[in-house]
């Protein structure tokens, strides 16, 4: 192991993440008691221009009213790009009129580290001039070829900035900036033989777990597909994805179980753990469990599977 390491500045569990767009404020209060883990409330590409100002008066309003913390719902909101009007103003109304109550902020369409230096440079002084006791945290869409060659440097130092928490996989954005031929947001062209999406999600996903932050597959856009949608839900969850978008609430429950760590993978992982430790005392580094070895790699891949049960326990409590 590297002397060299980069531990998680924040710890949520994230497993599915419904967008909210400003305009509809008539599903805010549903999504309370949806089961989700987080809701982005979003103010960019689901909020027309004309709609813009309406939709951020929306989102103060509903952080402000509801009680999203007492139903364990992580908030975040999606503000508008750094190449836009409106999102100064964005920035600065949230965490005046409402800075307490948010726990992070999704910067969209990120392509280089300035533009999270830039948010963030704005959050210290918001939160200095209004006294917040709390820190939000940024979460990066990794939405466009720029994003992708930068992933690495985004990641690293955004990681050392101390707010960057989790970068998101923008694949609708992320197509478009390639050029690339789909057919479904999210889906699989049937001309590419595989997915399309690996490489570009495992990078996001190296980048992450390098420097300690959360990788959030994004979304999947036909929501009559659930089929689809699961299968995405696993290709991410296999590469070490800790969650992913839902656009619509039938997604929500596919999200939590496939991000949620089954019963029979959580006894094993824990059998694993006391088949070592019954090792280690007997002065040996490896083991043999149901005909295989396991060794410290194993320990280390079976606590990731009993942090993360935990962790979901622990909210589902809450």
């Amino acid at each position: 192991m590297s002397h060299t390491l980069y531990t998680a500045n924040v710890q949520r569990v994230q497993r599915c993440e419904l967008a909210l767009p400003g305009t509809s404020p008539e599903f805010f209060e549903k999504a309370l008691k949806s089961g989700v883990d987080v809701v982005f409330l979003d103010l960019e590409d689901a909020v027309a221009p004309d709609d813009k100002l309406t939709a951020r008066k929306n989102v103060i309003e509903a952080i402000n009213d509801l009680d999203w913390a007492g139903h364990g719902i992580t908030v975040s909101v999606r503000i508008n790009g750094l190449d836009t009007q409106y999102m100064v103003r964005d920035v600065v109304d949230l965490v005046e009129q409402a800075g307490s109550k948010i726990d992070t902020i999704l910067i969209p369409k990120v392509g280089v580290y300035s533009d999270v230096y830039m948010v963030e440079s704005m959050l210290n002084q918001l939160e200095m001039q209004q006294g917040l006791k709390n820190k939000i945290g940024i979460e990066a869409l990794i939405e466009t070829a720029l994003g992708m060659a930068n992933v690495e440097d985004i990641a690293k130092q955004g990681a050392i900035g101390g707010r960057l928490e989790a970068l998101h996989f923008g694949v609708a954005d992320y197509a478009a900036s390639n050029r690339a031929r789909t057919v479904n947001i999210g889906g699989l062209n049937p001309d590419y033989p595989g997915d399309q999406w690996h490489f570009a999600l495992s990078r996001m996903i190296v980048a992450c777990r390098a420097y300690g932050l959360r990788p959030i597959d994004g979304p999947f856009g036909d929501i009559k597909d659930p089929d689809g949608y699961i299968l995405g839900a696993k290709r991410a969850a296999a590469l070490g994805c800790e969650g992913k978008w839902a656009i619509h609430p039938s997604q929500i429950a596919l999200a939590n179980d496939v991000f949620t760590p089954p019963e029979a993978e959580v006894n094993k992982a824990k059998r694993i753990l006391e088949a070592l430790k019954e090792a280690a005392a007997q002065g040996k580094g490896a083991a043999a469990l149901d005909g295989r070895l396991i060794d410290a790699a194993s320990e280390r891949m079976a606590n990731n599977v009993v942090r993360a049960a935990e962790a979901i326990a622990a909210k589902s409590q809450s």
